[in-house]
């Protein structure tokens, strides 16, 4: 079982640099014993938006309930034939992120597997609740007993509400094709720069309660949080550069050599 569990933490760990190579870095700067850890949160979090994102056949519905399903049954029981729920059930369990995280997180996968358009200010706030703010209370999990993470949990969430809502401006042109549209009061057609400008003074208003938060994070977390609140910060400077209607034709993304200049820079200023 020690193998098996080892190799499951593996693949995790490849899963999730293969899709991102910014938070791969940031990963870099947690202590190595913990980075399975987050590893394991991440590579569920990419394996399940596979099957509502990428996955097209009618079944996918099917699909997601059976992979949640085996999510908690592998949480009780300590163990999956699946590598990454496997690695992720074992962090789970070690840590606590019981049912009040997990199952927002799905409802959220649910929302995607079919096309939306509009959504009211609720169920966009439901949505970001469960496929952002959980994953950064998931997160401070990991680092903190349960004083410290009450202490923290506000600024977790909006740490990570603010990530999802920068994801959605950099996705605005892919969302659509998928026929997704996630803010309230407005949609493909009707955006415009007025609109992004609120949508930006919003994200603005959440990195402004996270970024105290991060300062009070244990050490070893802080450096590596901070170094993904940086790329974060800098794909929101080149998104408020960016025209409303060229953001809606072009993804805006962060450099490879930025990105390493900001982490040297991140280094540097924790060492």
């Amino acid at each position: 079982m020690d193998l098996y569990t080892s190799v499951s933490y593996q693949l995790a760990t490849r899963l999730t640099n293969a899709y991102s190579t910014s938070f791969g870095w940031s990963i870099l700067l947690f202590p190595k014993a913990s980075r399975r850890h987050v590893y394991a949160l991440y590579g569920l979090v990419r394996a399940a938006d596979e099957i509502v994102d990428t996955y097209r056949g009618a079944d996918a519905g099917d699909l997601l309930e059976a992979f949640i399903d085996e999510t908690y049954g592998a949480i009780g029981r300590h163990y999956s034939t699946n590598p990454i729920i496997h690695a992720f059930a074992l962090t789970a369990q070690e840590f606590g992120i019981d049912k009040t995280l997990i199952d927002p997180f799905f409802v959220s996968m649910r929302r995607d597997l079919s096309p939306v358009t509009q959504l009211s200010k609720a169920e966009y706030d439901t949505y970001i609740h469960g496929s952002a703010e959980v994953i950064g209370l998931m997160m401070v999990k990991l680092f903190t007993d349960q004083a410290a993470y009450n202490s923290l949990k506000e600024g977790a969430a909006h740490l990570g509400a603010a990530y999802q809502k920068i994801n959605f401006l950099r996705d605005i042109k892919a969302d659509h094709e998928m026929g997704r549209w996630y803010f309230p009061l407005s949609n493909y057609a009707s955006f415009d720069q007025q609109v992004m400008d609120t949508i930006i003074a919003d994200i603005e208003s959440d990195l402004a309660i996270a970024i105290p938060a991060i300062e009070r994070l244990p050490k070893e977390a802080r450096s590596a949080v901070a170094l993904s609140k940086s790329y974060y910060s800098e794909l929101l400077k080149r998104i408020k550069q960016t025209p409303a209607n060229n953001l809606k034709q072009h993804r805006i993304r962060v450099p490879n050599s930025r990105k390493l200049m900001l982490m040297a820079k991140g280094v540097i200023s924790h060492a």
